[in-house]
């Protein structure tokens, strides 16, 4: 570990440019034996702009409950992006917002805005730890979509913790007769962000105003030709086919094609596989009915496709099954890049064998704290830890001296041998502080990955903060 952490440190410190033009490998690939690349579009092609598309979230889902009857003084809550980020847990018991770690131990405990300290979050759980298989009460804030409502959450239990009509009790608030459990407070939100994003006009004022919403990237047709060239590629969304269509043609908007001076293309031409509706996780698993769908009107047209693939048609529903089938490819011929570490990277992994790219915007923040504060904070660490180290076994050391000075037998006491091995480590710690626990800017949950991750580890192949490296990697090409 001392000489990896080294050459990690090295890499950081030295050439930090280099860091943010990487791909992060967690197991060995051989690209030359992919023959598919698939694409989620949300967060992954379509790169939403933050904090702006989450604030839009987030004041629409405050119009929803304060539609349904939650108090008016709702409306004056401000989105504050500082504050969430993806994989908290929330308990619907006790209402509190936790950071756990990837075997349920106990982090960080946070009740509205209070943060708990050790005594308090033992009231709660008695050993700092949860079993997170109990979906029942725990539920997992793990994709940006979740944003929002994380906050929202913290929000709602700040403020009827504060408000005089309301009284606290440990598994919710009392108004008169009337009880409100943290858990019903918990399914409200949960509607009302369903309600928004299926039925509200979160689609709609998004595409209304593409240029604030949408991050568009010249680069992107470039991307998908070069890929295009050495493999199939393939989109699949759980979007609807009108929404998609809006996203993916502002996004191919340039007067020009792949590159400045070859003809423009219509984004469908980009893609062998369209497949809107897919409904992931379920797509990985039993699926869909496949259906194709009238790109005029937007419609499905009726009965289930049994067809061969067709370029340029666009299918709505399926399964990876079928993917497998119209591509002509197995499992592992496929490499699919998508955000979603559950609906995109787990089941696609597990169930199927698709290699997988994990998209993972928060990992420029967590570079920066590296590049920016944490090598510094390692140099200082281990300055101090090294001299008191080497003071103690240099008191041992002189022991050792007197001792056998003094005729005694035994070379070295037993509490030399213990403390012989730090000597030698130190050495090493000179150099590189071993993996460091940091803490970013963000007031919640400090490092996205200071725990690490067991799906992370089982089933992802490589990760990035976005595409951008895959653009390079075209662009360079080219």
């Amino acid at each position: 570990m001392p000489s990896f952490s080294r050459g990690l440190y090295c890499i950081f410190k030295h050439l930090p440019q280099l860091v943010f033009s990487r791909v992060f490998v967690n197991r060995s690939l051989a690209m030359e034996k992919i023959k598919c690349f698939g694409f989620d579009m949300d967060y992954t092609l379509a790169v939403y702009k933050s904090p702006e598309y989450e604030s839009l979230g987030f004041e629409l889902t405050v119009e929803r409950l304060v539609s349904i009857g939650y108090p008016q003084e709702l409306f004056s809550f401000v989105y504050d992006p500082s504050f969430p980020t993806r994989g908290l847990v929330f308990d619907t018991m006790y209402g509190n917002l936790l950071k756990v770690d990837a075997y349920g131990n106990i982090l960080v405990c946070v009740h509205g805005f209070n943060f708990l300290r050790g005594p308090e979050i033992r009231e709660r759980y008695p050993n700092k730890f949860i079993q997170r298989d109990d979906t029942e009460r725990f539920y997992i804030l793990n994709t940006l979509f979740n944003l929002p409502e994380t906050y929202l959450f913290a929000c709602l239990v700040d403020f009827f913790s504060n408000c005089d009509r309301y009284t606290s009790c440990e598994s919710g608030f009392k108004n008169g007769d009337l009880f409100m459990s943290y858990k019903s407070m918990f399914q409200d939100v949960r509607d009302a962000v369903d309600w928004v994003h299926f039925k509200g006009t979160l689609k709609e004022k998004t595409v209304e105003n593409l240029e604030k919403y949408v991050v568009k990237d010249g680069k992107l047709p470039l991307l998908l030709s070069r890929m295009n060239e050495v493999a199939k590629v393939f989109l699949a969304t759980n979007s609807d086919y009108k929404y998609t269509d809006k996203i993916m043609t502002y996004l191919f908007d340039f007067p020009h094609g792949p590159k400045p001076g070859t003809s423009h293309r219509p984004w469908q031409s980009y893609f062998d596989l369209i497949l809107v509706d897919a409904r992931k996780p379920l797509f990985f698993g039993e699926g869909t009915v496949l259906r194709q769908v009238d790109t005029t009107t937007g419609r499905l047209k009726i009965g289930t496709y049994t067809g061969p693939l067709q370029h340029g048609i666009v299918y709505s529903g399926g399964s990876s099954d079928i993917v497998c089938d119209l591509l002509g490819a197995k499992g592992k011929d496929i490499v699919y890049i998508g955000d979603h570490i559950f609906g995109d990277i787990l089941k696609s992994k597990k169930r199927q064998g698709w290699r997988t790219f994990l998209v993972i915007p928060e990992l420029a923040q967590e570079l920066h704290v590296w590049t920016d504060k944490s090598c510094e904070s390692a140099d200082r660490h281990t300055k101090r830890r090294s001299t008191t180290i080497k003071k103690r076994v240099g008191h041992e050391l002189h022991l050792i001296k007197v001792k056998q000075s003094d005729g005694a037998q035994s070379k070295h006491s037993p509490h030399v041998d213990r403390i012989m091995p730090m000597h030698y480590e130190s050495d090493d710690e000179t150099e590189i502080h071993p993996l460091l626990v940091f803490s970013t800017t963000r007031g919640l949950t400090s490092a996205l990955f200071r725990e690490g991750s067991r799906y992370g580890r089982n089933h992802l192949c490589f990760y990035d903060n976005s595409r951008h490296m895959l653009l390079t990697l075209a662009a360079e090409d080219g």
